[in-house]
């Protein structure tokens, strides 16, 4: 595992490589969270996802460590940065098994709204090393369009938890 920078929440406002998705979802904030806090349903609406596990025990919180794996062989090891159930949760990279990311991080903020409903946006930051610092304006509008369709599987996910 190669070293990532971590960072604190100040990295979303500080970095170009950024990317927002936003939902509306007919469901609670309290069943956001715990689609959140479920290992499984991560790779059932983020395709690139393959598997999570929590490496800290429950209750989860500032400071929770979990192991992410994804296509290719890409493992990441994350700590979170931000937990205030059922608002908001953030996390960053502290390992990565490629040398090509400095820094990642996830932020997911959770909103109701007067329509019952809840908002949640959702923004990936990152900062990569080498040749992918100059080809990642290239990429930017399919980084957006990209996660902005998982964002939306992730709607219909919740929702059909909520009805459960």
């Amino acid at each position: 595992m190669y070293p990532c920078k971590e960072v604190d929440l100040s990295f979303f406002g500080q970095t170009k490589n950024c990317y927002k998705a936003v939902v509306e979802i007919d469901a609670t904030p309290e069943q956001v969270f715990d689609c959140f806090e479920e290992a499984d349903a991560w790779p059932a609406w983020a395709p690139p996802i393959t598997h999570v596990e929590w490496t800290s025990p429950k209750p989860f919180g500032l400071g929770t460590t979990r192991t992410v794996s994804m296509v290719a062989g890409m493992v990441g090891d994350e700590v979170f940065i931000a937990w205030e159930y059922p608002k908001r949760m953030a996390f960053c990279f502290t390992a990565c098994s490629r040398d090509m990311v400095e820094s990642f991080a996830e932020d997911y903020q959770v909103t109701v709204l007067p329509n019952g409903k809840t908002q949640v946006i959702w923004t990936m930051a990152m900062t990569v090393k080498g040749a992918g610092s100059f080809t990642m304006p290239i990429f930017a509008p399919f980084m957006r369009m990209a996660n902005q369709w998982m964002f939306n599987r992730f709607k219909k996910y919740v929702e059909n938890y909520a009805k459960q």
